[in-house]
């Protein structure tokens, strides 16, 4: 995946840095990085560290909405009283008004226009990747749920074998089904000889896999 500052050498990074006035947050882990935050209209880069971004239910429950890496990038025009940003480790993470972006007057050089080809394409990407999220939870079962990620997950990295990148709690929390259903129909589905599980390495055992049919021909 494209990087915010793919193709920009140091020098010229630190020129935009400076023109957009960016912010650094250190953030300690577990902590929400949205009680250092002023301001609706910001995008995030995470120089180093993990975060989570999660959807808090009225009913108390949570689900995870995207996980957020070294050198991701996140946007931050969302209702905060819906929304939070949890840093799982040691994060720093720098902020960019958006105003701050498109009103340089740099417009015309180089690596200004390096940056809004990454930006560009990271916004493409996480437009793909919210899309098969929503494939996801259109499924209406745990098991299709599953076998929808695995699945995506397959394809993308081109291999039958899957490293979950979170314990199965933050799964079950992705996936928006109830933990010990999910490790009910983990343990049907390593049974009924359609995976392999060992730790966070998932291993398909079938060659397709349609949501249309509740069966999967192996």
């Amino acid at each position: 995946m494209v990087k915010l500052f793919d193709g920009i050498n140091p020098k010229n990074r630190e020129k935009l840095e400076k023109i957009f006035e960016t912010q650094t947050l250190h953030v300690k882990k577990n902590s929400s990085i949205l009680e250092s935050i002023h301001g609706s209209r910001l995008i995030g880069y995470v120089v180093n560290g993990y975060l989570q971004m999660i959807k808090n239910d009225p009913n108390g429950t949570k689900a995870i909405i995207d996980e957020i890496l070294d050198e991701d990038t996140f946007n931050l025009t969302f209702n905060y009283n819906e929304y939070d940003i949890v840093a799982k480790e040691p994060s720093d993470i720098i902020l960019i008004d958006y105003q701050n972006i498109i009103n340089i007057n740099d417009f015309n050089k180089d690596y200004y226009l390096q940056f809004l080809k990454n930006l560009l394409e990271i916004t493409m990407t996480k437009t793909e990747e919210k899309n098969e999220r929503i494939e996801i939870l259109t499924k209406k079962t745990i098991r299709n749920r599953l076998l929808e990620y695995f699945t995506i997950m397959s394809n993308k990295h081109g291999t039958k074998f899957i490293y979950l990148p979170f314990n199965y709690t933050d799964l079950a929390d992705y996936l928006a089904i109830d933990r010990c259903a999910m490790s009910r129909e983990l343990k049907n589905l390593k049974e009924e000889g359609f995976i392999e599980i060992k730790g966070k390495r998932i291993t398909l055992l079938y060659e397709k896999y349609s949501s249309s049919d509740p069966l999967i021909n192996i």
